[in-house]
Order: structure tokens, then sequence, then C-alpha cells
């Protein structure tokens, strides 16, 4: 997800939409919306910018306070020649961003990297086409693979559908799926990245999880030796939870990223989502060349603090090896403690944990 795929989301606006400069913009509304086709093409151009103004700008708390304005009198084929200007801006802002740059933006967690931003406006570019191109009655479809980085990026939350644009569309309320109840309420997803001192904690989306399980880097600059093998697994337990609806971002895997110089040294994460009483499994490995200096405590100590300040977990579980003492001794630094007799025994005969395995809990 990157400046290439922003362009080409803005040239298949253009061209999709030019056919119609001649027309009445102003006086037609956009379909689904109560802006006209005219504020609605405005819009486009107004988010872009935004975006690459939030990246480049690196807005911590808030947007940055400046906003475009269209000459008076500018025809439909300029206000495209806009969109294809701040489409280019954006796809530079991208493209020049470092990887662990981040700018703000509200929901859910306050922020988005370079690829999110660049999600946003290709996902403000393809659905906002599709409103106008409804509304003057014109032919529009952006590649399956377009769509299908939109809901990978943006929706990790919804279960893939036999196709990415029709499902893209349901998602955000603008059509039907076969068996899927109308959507009236919706909103994107950007992913949570939590810092500690010497490291950072990355979500990793479905499209970053699938390229992990399949042998890729997943869009991070490893140490040597890395991803590690527990990572890797970790990333197909996120896919298949994307694939079957039940993905929750939050809770999935997290890239350990060093601060000093932007290498991932391992992975961290949940099992998945905590269940009726609240409970939720964590894992994590490290590349062998980041052991013995803290990390993987640093990140579990951290993350699970995170985690056990919400409403919805009250203990988590570490199951660790027997023989495994340095990782026993990560979660015990974590403030993890031995589990009872009973409750190990629980584990292993009602929740199938492996008899080599021992039981740790920390409680909210």
């Amino acid at each position: 997800m990157g400046g290439d795929q922003v362009e080409e989301a803005v040239a298949g606006c253009v061209a999709a939409l030019r056919p119609a400069v001649e027309r009445d913009w102003k006086g037609v509304k956009a379909q689904g919306l109560e802006w006209s086709c005219h504020e609605t093409a405005f819009h486009v151009a107004e988010d872009l910018i935004a975006y690459a103004g939030q990246l480049a700008g690196r807005a911590q708390d808030a947007y940055v306070p400046f906003e475009i304005t269209l000459e008076d009198g500018t025809d439909n084929a300029g206000l495209l020649h806009v969109i294809t200007t701040t489409g280019a801006l954006l796809a530079a802002a991208v493209r020049t961003a470092p990887r662990d740059a981040r700018g703000f933006h509200p929901y859910p967690f306050r922020s988005a990297d370079r690829e999110g931003f660049a999600a946003m406006g290709i996902a403000e570019v393809l659905l906002h086409t599709h409103d106008i191109a409804q509304a003057l009655g014109l032919a529009y479809e952006p590649s399956e693979e377009l769509a299908d980085a939109v809901l990978t990026w943006l929706f990790p939350h919804v279960q893939p559908g036999p196709a990415a644009w029709p499902t893209l569309l349901w998602a955000t309320g603008r059509g039907e799926l076969p068996g899927r109840a109308p959507v009236t309420e919706w909103r994107w997803r950007n992913n949570l990245v939590i810092p500690t001192e010497r490291l950072t904690l990355v979500g990793v989306r479905p499209a970053a999880a699938r390229d992990l399980r399949l042998g890729g880097d997943g869009g991070f600059e490893w140490i040597d030796g890395g991803p590690f093998e527990g990572t890797r697994d970790a990333a197909g337990m996120v896919v298949k939870a994307y694939e079957e609806g039940v993905h929750r971002p939050e809770f999935g895997l997290f890239v350990l990223v060093r601060r000093e110089d932007g290498l991932a040294v391992g992975g961290m994460g949940f099992h998945g989502a905590p269940d009726e009483e609240g409970r939720a499994e964590v894992g994590y490995d490290l590349v062998e060349g980041a052991r013995g200096q803290g990390y993987a405590t640093e990140a579990l100590r951290t993350l699970s603090e995170w985690a056990l300040a919400r409403d919805d977990v009250q203990v988590l579980m570490a199951a660790v090896d027997r023989e495994n003492l340095p990782s026993q001794g990560v979660v015990t630094r974590s403030g993890y403690i031995r589990a009872t007799v009973e409750e190990e025994r629980t584990a292993h005969e009602e929740h199938d944990m492996d008899g080599v395995l021992q039981l740790y809990l920390r409680r909210a």
C-alpha cells in the first residue's frame, strides 16, 4: 500500500468522471449523500491534501489547521485537475515518509502510518467516485486489488466476501451482500501502536499477516534471522480469524520494532479476543539475536497493562514450556504468577493445553 496505489485510484476516478465534465454537477446530489456531485468531488480533493498534510507535518494531537479552496469559476474539468494534483501530493508524502512516521487521525487509536493514510485516501477516492458515478449514470468499478487492499488495511474486522469491491460497498453502507444484514453505521480502523521505552508494538494488519504467513517480511525490516517461526504462526492465526470474520485487530499480532534503528526484533500478541469471562491468552517470541536484552519483558509488561486496563479483559494467560526457563522469567518479571494446580489441570483437561506447558496468569 503506497504512492503507486494512490495514483492508480486517482487516475481511475478521473477517467470515470471525465466523460461527464460538461454536465451540471452542482445540481445533482451524489448517491446516498446530502452533498452535490460537485461538493463530493471537492471533498475528495480536501481529504487527499489533508491526509498529505497530516503525514508530512507529523501532526500528533489534531488536524493541521489549513484548508484549500477553489478559485471562483472553476469548472468540472478544473476540479478533476485539483483531484489529480492533491492525489499526487498524497502519493509523494507517502513515498517520502519514513517507515515509522505517524500522524494524527481520530479513529480509532488517534494515529495512522503512511500505509494508513494511503489507504484512507484511496478509500475516499473509490467510494466517492462510486457515489458520483451512480448519480450521473456513469460506469465505475475499481480494480479488485485496490478494493481488497482497502479492506485488508482499513476493515480488518470485516469478513471477506466473494469479491472485494461488493464487500467494500456493503461494509460502507452502499450495497447488499447475500447472507449479510445491511450496514447502517460503519468506521474504518487504523492499526494500534503501543510504545514502550525502547520498542514500538506495531499492530499487524491482515495484509501484512498474509505476507508473514507466506514467508515475507510483512513490510518490516528485521534483524538477521527474523521473523521467527512463532511470529509466522501467529500471523497465520490473524489471517484465519480475518477470513472467518472474528478478528478483533487490537487482540491480534504486534511486531516489536526497536526504536533506536527501526528494526523488528520479534512478535507478540493474543491468541484471540477475550472470551465471555474476560480471559485472553498471550504469546511471544524474539529473533535469536535480540534475546537476553529485556525486550520481551518490556513488551509483555506494557501490552499486559494495556489489555488489563480495558473493561473486557479480566485475566491474561501465558502457557510456557516447562523447560523454557528464560520464558518463565519473562512472564514472572511481567507480573504473571503460576496458576494453581486446579487452574492448570482445567487448562490441560478442558482447554487442551499441551501437557508440557505450565500456565501463568495475570489478573486485573
